[in-house]
Parts: structure tokens; sequence; C-alpha cells
């Protein structure tokens, strides 16, 4: 069984970089779509990946289920500028770790990532409201930068109502820093 998770695993981590691919080039960010998750392959998270496949969610929260944390999700958010947990540092006012604005580029990326993740995970029930019902669900706003969270839910409400054409037009028109 875990011969064939490998191989079903490495499609879908394939299957997911190709679909970001396609939305950063849409977006404007055409570099940072060939190289998404190229942390995925390293064995750290892949083989995490496999062994806690199931092909209709992440493995990271298999592997929390059962550990009470993921390795993989560990090593993945702190190589990996799309993810807001990536951006967080030290307050040298307050001496506590807070969330820091991510530059535009990345929320590009983000934004590109869970489109991809929703219609992956989601296949034929994706519809262009899933990414924001996760967003809103996983109360990730609470954890991010106030600017940021703003930006991508802003993004995603846009999503949303307008579809993905119109949505990236909007997106690819926003400078990238």
């Amino acid at each position: 069984m875990k011969f064939i998770n490998f191989f079903k695993h490495l499609h879908t981590v394939n299957k997911h970089r190709f679909k970001v691919f396609i939305h950063c080039a849409k977006a404007g960010i055409f570099f940072q779509g060939l190289v998404h998750d190229l942390s995925k392959y390293h064995p750290t998270e892949f083989l995490v990946g496999v062994k806690y496949y199931q092909g209709t969610r992440s493995p990271n929260d298999a592997e929390r289920e059962e550990k009470g944390m993921s390795t993989a999700w560990i090593h993945h958010k702190g190589r990996n500028k799309h993810h807001f947990e990536y951006w967080n540092d030290l307050d040298m006012k307050d001496h506590v770790y807070k969330s820091v604005k991510m530059p535009i580029k990345y929320v590009k990326e983000m934004f590109c990532d869970r489109i991809a993740a929703c219609k992956i995970y989601l296949k034929k029930s994706y519809t262009d409201s899933s990414a924001l019902d996760y967003y809103i669900k996983k109360r990730a706003k609470d954890l991010m930068h106030p600017e940021t969270a703003k930006l991508l839910e802003e993004w995603l409400r846009f999503l949303s109502i307008n579809g993905e054409k119109q949505t990236f037009k909007m997106i690819r028109k926003e400078k990238n820093y």
C-alpha cells in the first residue's frame, strides 16, 4: 500500500504544483510558479506525505492527528514565503512574536496556492467560493498581519463573486513588492 501511496502522493504534489504554476502565470509571478513548493520533494516532507496520504486532504492533518504536530508542515512553512506562518518575527518593543506584513508577490502566490489546493482536494465540488469558505472556516486571518489578511480576503471574495478570469486580471495589475 505504501508503494502505491508513493506514486499517488507524487502525482498529487505534481498536479498541485502545476495548477499553482498556471495560476501564478496568470497573476504575473511566473518564476514563483516555477519554484513553488519545491520543498515538498525533500524527504522530511515527501515521506510524511507518502505515509499519511489519503487523497482528500493534506497528509499534514493526518500526521497532526497521530502525533499532535506535523514535522512536514514545520519544515514546509519555514522554507516557503507564500505561507503567512513564515512571516513571524520578534517584535523588539513587546518582545513577543508577531505577524509581519507579507510582500504582495507572496500574497499572490498564497492566493494561487489556496485555489489550487481546493481544486486538488475538492475535485468536482470545487467552486469559486471554495477557497474563501476554507479561509473563513480555518480563521487564518486571526494569525496573519491585518493588512495581509485584508488583502487576501478581498481577493478571495472578489473571486467568489467575479470568477477566476476577472480576479487574475485584477491581481496581475498589483505591483509585486
